[in-house]
């Protein structure tokens, strides 16, 4: 059944049976009731994102992969812009193994060796700050997007030569998306003539009803850290309420432009308050008190929220680290499902 067909289906069911009930709204028949704890999930894809090593892999990272059911890995090379800089830096010779194009290419090898799918996801880092806070003059944007462009493009080669299933194109340059559209369409433009995979965009949680390019893409791609609740761990209950007025915006979005919904990422930290505001527990991770359970009921939450609509296709996990290198020193506080209660959630789901 196609994207649409399966879509137009499940909204007319749930129409006919939101108008036939005494509480139900027109907005409430975009939503399917979400699944139980035994419930199954027909994910599209079930994606992990894979954290560049910074050296060769000193044993075979797949296999971990695919013992919790994974099927895609998001291959994330960085590059860097300073704030207020308008250059985008991609040095070979001092990124890490696993961001230069011979990690890069290694690792889609053996992904596919493993039969997995990949997402390539070449992504800005920006010190001291993130990819939306940055903001420059016409001038100064068009010397920024003529650096990205020759970064971006050889990612685009190696993914067309070695037949990479997906490119995101971008992560989360909020400005520059509304500010900068055409640059955007004419680089999907020239994406489409260099590669036949699909495309996707991650939009930041709070800025994706904005980006005007939808319509370009395979995906509506969001990076899903919508803040849900404050409490230290709150019950699985109590963070599919919280999840409720945002599904529906989603679902929104993707009935209007006609594409389905891509978590490009989602996560939680394995800290108390995880499901609350992330980038402001990183601010002082180590400190946090370590809490498996608030990150496995995050999980679990999503699974149960998602996995029931029609419009949306899955996501890459943020994040894991193969043969556990690559992390900052915190994994047993990071994003990381790895060894935790988290990772039994994401294999059940994923199987």
């Amino acid at each position: 059944m196609t994207y649409l067909t399966a879509f137009a289906t499940a909204l007319c069911l749930l129409t006919f049976t939101c108008c036939h009930t005494s509480s139900g709204t027109v907005a409430d028949s975009l939503l399917a009731p979400p699944l139980g704890a035994d419930d199954t999930a027909a994910i599209d894809i079930k994606g992990i994102s894979f954290v560049a090593p910074p050296r060769p892999f000193p044993l075979p990272p797949m296999p971990a992969v695919q013992a919790v059911n994974a099927e895609w890995v998001a291959v994330i090379p960085y590059a860097f812009t300073m704030p207020g800089r308008p250059t985008v830096s991609y040095n070979h010779s001092t990124q890490w193994w696993g961001e230069r194009p011979e990690g890069v290419t290694e690792t889609i090898y053996r992904a596919h060796t493993a039969g997995l799918k990949v997402m390539l996801k070449p992504q800005v880092f920006v010190p001291g700050d993130w990819p939306g806070g940055l903001d420059f003059t016409d001038a100064e944007w068009e010397l920024w997007e003529a650096d990205y462009t020759r970064y971006l493009m050889p990612f685009v080669e190696i993914a067309d030569s070695i037949g990479v299933e997906m490119i995101c194109i971008g992560t989360e340059f909020t400005k520059s998306e509304t500010q900068r559209e055409q640059y955007w369409r004419d680089l999907i433009a020239r994406i489409r003539v260099a590669y036949d995979g699909e495309l996707t965009y991650a939009a930041n949680w709070d800025t994706y009803r904005n980006t005007p390019f939808w319509d370009a893409l395979d995906y509506i791609g969001v990076d899903a850290y919508f803040p849900l609740s404050e409490a230290a761990a709150p019950s699985v209950d109590t963070l599919l309420q919280a999840w409720r007025p945002y599904a529906l915006q989603m679902a929104a979005l993707s009935e209007r432009v006609q594409k389905p919904i891509l978590f490009t990422e989602w996560g939680y930290l394995s800290v108390k308050q995880a499901a609350w505001r992330t980038w402001e527990l990183e601010a002082n991770v180590r400190e946090r008190s370590i809490d498996e359970q608030a990150q496995a009921q995050a999980y679990e939450a999503i699974f149960r929220m998602y996995g029931a609509q029609p419009w949306w296709r899955g996501g890459f996990v943020w994040k894991w680290f193969p043969n556990g290198r690559g992390g900052e020193g915190y994994n047993e506080r990071d994003y990381t499902p790895q060894g935790k209660a988290a990772e039994a959630v994401l294999r059940r789901w994923y199987e």
